[in-house]
């Protein structure tokens, strides 16, 4: 292993001047950190998420090109030097302003990937040089010559053994000298096309790059400090987590956590890299050690919730004692690259929940074309505006938990139960409007 270590830093992290000076003063506490991971500014994917797709109006476009380069003006106008970031920040806004007025014709995944990429493209011009004016020795790298990926745009999956190649011939030599600042969320493909992988992935990428440089440890500094019970903006009484376990976390990033994204902690794992999580905001306060092993494994460890659920129902006569039917619906499904989240059965009818993970917002969609095919073996029911709730502890298969949950949850409507998979997690489905209703209760009951 390096003996460096591994920073990334989220949108809010790097959303003004201040908060990007709170960030070089945590990197410069650390003389380990060489290596630094950077998300867009705050509010700049989602801006670039509506250009990708497609504004029709030239004002509107016009409108949100302004407020793209309000943003980075605000901080580029306060650096000592910024002549040649300012230069920089401009070529990528002129090559937005030209890729939105293409996504108003006609807008694709392609297209997508090469706009929303620029947030991030600019933020680490700006970073850089801050960071050189407080007197780091800090050089920017554009990580898309490192961090290979297939072309499945909006959730492209890296080429792990070609980034290991890359990241040792180019980015470790960097970093014996430098504070390296490069992006988070974006690759490339084998074309040199820009490729992201899908919303929040700047987290995997940072984890990502980790493996490949063989960090010794790798800090996500976000807006909260560490990982807490549940979303404190849901519930107030929810506490920080000073330590969990790798397969507690993956759970909780999985079921929807919004501190992690779901892939984050797979290259971690892979190399048993020690993840810290805490509040660039309040870098006093401490934060959240992910391990392999802790010390403490409580049943109940915190709350998840994931929103914007789409179930799908399937029911059929045939399904009864026959052979075959599921085997036929995944077909389906992977034929159109449909990823399954949840699933129950019962002996004439399936329901499963969608998977979302790519770059574009909103709740997953099931295409018209594989309805098609699915009504072809059975009548299909497809609900929106459902969230998912997740439990997550350790060996939840213990008497008389199950009533402990469920007797509090007594007053509302469960859609849809998972339990058996795994022993770190119950979860189900509940309309949205009582979701974080859902979540006060349990909390109340299991954790104050």
């Amino acid at each position: 292993m390096s003996a460096f270590n591994v920073a990334k830093f989220g949108g809010t992290s790097v959303a003004n001047f201040e908060a990007m000076s709170r960030c070089s003063a945590i990197i410069e506490n650390n003389p380990h950190t060489k290596l630094v991971v950077s998300s867009a500014c705050s509010g700049v994917t989602n801006l670039l998420v509506e250009l990708a797709n497609g504004v029709q109006e030239s004002e509107q476009r016009a409108l949100i090109l302004k407020q793209l380069a309000d943003i980075h003006h605000a901080i580029i106008d306060q650096l000592a030097d910024p002549t040649q970031v300012e230069k920089e920040v401009h070529t990528i806004l002129d090559s937005v302003a030209s890729a939105a007025e293409a996504a108003s014709f006609q807008s694709s995944k392609k297209l997508t990937d090469h706009l929303v990429a620029c947030g991030e493209l600019m933020s680490t011009h700006i970073l850089a040089q801050l960071m050189r004016e407080r007197g780091v020795n800090a050089v920017r790298f554009d990580i898309r010559d490192v961090l290979r990926t297939d072309d499945h745009y909006g959730r492209a999956e890296p080429q792990l053994d070609e980034i290991k190649r890359l990241a040792k011939a180019t980015l470790v030599p960097l970093c014996q000298q430098n504070v390296v600042i490069t992006q988070g969320f974006i690759g490339s493909d084998e074309q040199g096309n820009t490729t992201t992988l899908g919303r929040g992935g700047s987290d995997y990428s940072a984890a990502l790059i980790a493996e490949a440089v063989e960090a010794s440890g790798l800090e996500i500094w976000t807006d909260v400090p560490g990982i807490y019970t549940t979303d404190p903006r849901i519930a107030p009484k929810a506490a920080p987590i000073p330590e969990i376990s790798f397969s507690e976390a993956s759970e909780m990033a999985n079921f929807g956590a919004k501190i992690l994204h779901p892939s984050t902690l797979v290259p971690a794992i892979r190399h048993g890299i020690p993840v810290f999580v805490g509040s660039s905001k309040e870098p006093e306060k401490g934060g959240t050690w992910i391990r392999q092993e802790v010390e403490n494994s409580p049943q109940f460890r915190a709350l998840a919730l994931r929103c914007n659920q789409t179930m799908v129902t399937l029911r059929s006569a045939k399904m009864f004692h026959a052979y075959g039917f599921l085997a036929k619906v995944f077909e389906v499904l992977a034929k159109y690259k449909i990823s399954v989240d949840l699933i129950t059965t019962s002996e004439i009818s399936v329901s499963l929940t969608l998977d979302k993970t790519d770059t574009a917002g909103g709740a997953p969609e099931l295409p018209q074309e594989a309805r098609a095919e699915l009504e072809e073996l059975a009548t299909v029911e497809v609900e929106h505006n459902l969230c998912l709730v997740a439990l997550i502890g350790n060996q939840m298969e213990t008497k008389g938990y199950a009533k402990q949950v469920f007797s509090t949850l007594g007053d509302f409507n469960l859609r849809m139960i998972c339990y058996g998979a795994s022993d770190h997690n119950l979860c189900f489905l509940v309309d949205a409007p009582v979701s974080k209703n859902v979540i006060q209760k349990l909390h109340e009951d299991l954790f104050e």
